[in-house]
């Protein structure tokens, strides 16, 4: 959740660094803090708790008068949120590094400094790098984008940090592994930030690092490395001031919003995830202490966020080993709940102001949970404040009613809870290394799933005139299937009902016909024939089938049967990947029948009542 802002510029930049801030603040966090290199070349640092508001306050007391300098939006992992754990962090008196992201190996370089005399006022990671910085410097003393370079050698985790250094005081060095990292393009001036939003007041023009780039940004130069290899990087345009109000190419908000989805997901695991496992740190200090103690989950939510727990049980149970309920917020919070021992109470919802979801928590906290954690997309939200711990989905701000890219992004944070809870109960290193595996191939495969968006778009002309449409799933794509179908009657005003595939002949069979659409996802997974069998029960009784199914599944195409082929992607996070396609199916079907897409009747986007 922490946030970067640096500049190198002819002017003062203190105001840019906290106005980056202030565009941050959406990500959640507890303090702030600058350091700009004054006119003397001696740092200048302001370190604050709370607001961004508090950092500009203390600045306008203690002017901070520097053209280079750093900023920092900080959420607690290591060390209490306090003013000595805030960033920057300092090594001696020239050195000064903000940083996101979590260095695993830490404790094992802080105990070789200790040793060579180095003293730590903080309990964050992040000084171990600063005193790591500080040491090289002093043996190399030339070239400090070396200095640097050398030090991110030897850490072990995911990072974003920029570095300043009074004795080079006309640059910021940069580095990224893991951790996303911008640099702002400007006319004798440059920038850098974690996030471009930071910077739409001063930049229309960005660099986006890579994995493994170090870069040395100076007012009228931009140096890249990766590895021993110089690199060019080309800037890309954005217009972000009205980024998130207009469509861009778009002719609705909620196609963009589904077609930032590969994004949004790298966001949001961006820092929890190294190459081989989950980096429980960036949960936040609470979260491993409760953590420890879960031996049951209780999810409750709303909605699209009641699907994502519905898939989120399936992960906690099978993966985890963990007993998980899920339940609809309206109907929890008006019956009398019996607790299991060690339960985590779970709510998930975009917003953070849903009525109902919140009341629920305020209900749950009268039962004794072991904790309140909220899966959600606003940092300063209700929910947020009003739980021990939260974990933000970085979708950004999502216009269209109709939820997408919020959706896809729980599903991507209870992946990775799934995870660590995993941990504490037996899984193993190699195991967690598969599951992480995965979860890094998960943005790829979602871009090569909306390459499918054309053929979709060709298979929605069949929906035009249909009144009712039939979604069928097994396993985790059950819930799926549910959120397929509340898509398709949200914006196309459908009528649309789920079932799990097995229990056709239980009633929904009744239904078909030749003008009842049936939609069916079927990954190459364990429960793939017994789909096949139910499959078979729709065909024999005139019903259309339509299904998303893995490239591996072996459906043909016939009179009675429309196959739309899915990429290939693991079966853990086969419901992320099978939510895409439905997602651009419901889509189109509501273009074609000429619906208002984004603000679809009767609906609203933050339901903050009950």
């Amino acid at each position: 959740m922490c946030g970067i802002v640096g500049a190198v510029a002819q002017r003062k930049i203190s105001g840019i660094l906290i106005e980056g801030l202030r565009r941050l603040e959406y990500r959640g966090y507890d303090s702030a803090g600058l350091a700009v290199i004054s006119p003397d070349n001696s740092l200048h640092c302001i370190r604050t708790v709370g607001k961004v508001q508090v950092l500009d306050d203390a600045e306008e007391l203690s002017p901070a008068s520097g053209t280079v300098g750093i900023a920092h939006t900080r959420w607690a992992t290591h060390g209490k949120p306090e003013e000595r754990n805030s960033h920057p962090q300092l090594s001696g008196k020239n050195i000064a590094i903000v940083h996101n992201g979590i260095i695993e190996n830490f404790q094992e370089l802080k105990d070789e400094q200790l040793a060579k005399g180095y003293v730590f006022t903080s309990d964050t990671d992040t000084e171990v790098i600063a005193h790591l910085i500080h040491e090289q410097w002093q043996a190399d003393g030339k070239d400090f984008f070396s200095t640097v370079r050398k030090v991110i050698a030897r850490l072990e985790g995911a990072y974003g940090l920029a570095v300043i250094n009074t004795d080079t005081p006309d640059r910021i060095v940069v580095a990224r592994s893991g951790s996303p990292i911008v640099i702002g393009v400007g006319i004798g001036e440059n920038f850098i930030a974690s996030d471009p939003s930071a910077l739409g007041q001063v930049t229309d023009r960005f660099i986006y690092l890579e994995e493994g780039d170090v870069a040395e940004v100076s007012r009228d130069s931009i140096r890249i490395y990766n590895g021993k290899e110089k690199v060019s990087r080309k800037p890309v345009r954005l217009h972000l001031d009205n980024d998130e109000v207009l469509k861009g190419n778009y002719r609705h908000y909620m196609q963009k919003e589904i077609f930032e989805q590969p994004e949004v997901i790298r966001n949001t695991l961006s820092g929890r995830i190294s190459k081989s496992h989950v980096l429980e740190k960036s949960f936040g200090i609470k979260a491993q202490e409760i953590l420890d103690k879960v031996k049951h989950v209780q999810i409750v939510a709303c909605g699209t966020s009641n699907h994502a727990g519905l898939v989120a049980r399936y992960w906690i149970e099978g993966v985890a080993g963990l007993p998980c309920t899920v339940e609809i917020a309206s109907e929890y919070r008006y019956r009398k709940v019996l607790v299991p021992e060690n339960c985590l109470f779970i709510t998930i919802s975009q917003s953070g102001e849903t009525a109902d979801t919140l009341a629920a928590l305020r209900y749950a906290k009268e039962l004794g949970y072991c904790g309140y954690m909220t899966v959600c997309n606003v940092a300063n939200s209700s929910l947020v404040r009003e739980s021990d711990f939260s974990i933000m989905t970085f979708a950004g701000r999502e216009i269209g009613v109709a939820s997408t890219k919020a959706f896809t992004t729980q599903l991507a944070v209870f992946a990775v809870l799934s995870i660590a809870l995993a941990k504490r109960n037996g899984l193993s290193a190699e195991d967690e290394k598969k599951y992480v595996d995965d979860l890094n191939q998960l943005p790829l495969i979602i871009e090569q799933t909306l390459a499918l968006d054309d053929a979709i778009r060709e298979l929605s002309h069949d929906f035009g005139e249909k009144h009712h449409a039939l979604f069928l799933g097994r396993g985790a794509q059950y819930p799926v299937a549910k959120e397929g179908a509340l898509k398709l009657k949200e914006i196309s005003y459908i009528h649309a009902e789920a079932y799990p595939a097995g229990e056709l002949k239980h009633g929904p069979l009744a239904l078909v016909d030749a003008d009842m659409p049936v939609i069916a996802v079927a990954p190459n997974d364990e429960l793939l024939e017994k789909l096949k069998s139910n499959l078979q029960e729709v065909s024999a009784r005139g019903g259309q089938l339509y299904v998303f199914a893995d490239t591996q599944a072996g459906f043909q195409n016939n009179a009675g049967l429309k196959v739309i082929n899915v990429p290939h992607s693991s079966e853990f996070l086969d419901p992320v990947v099978y939510t895409i396609p439905l997602q651009l199916l419901s889509y189109h079907v509501a273009v074609l029948r000429g619906t208002d897409v984004d603000r679809p009747r009767n609906l609203a986007k933050s339901l903050t009542v009950e």
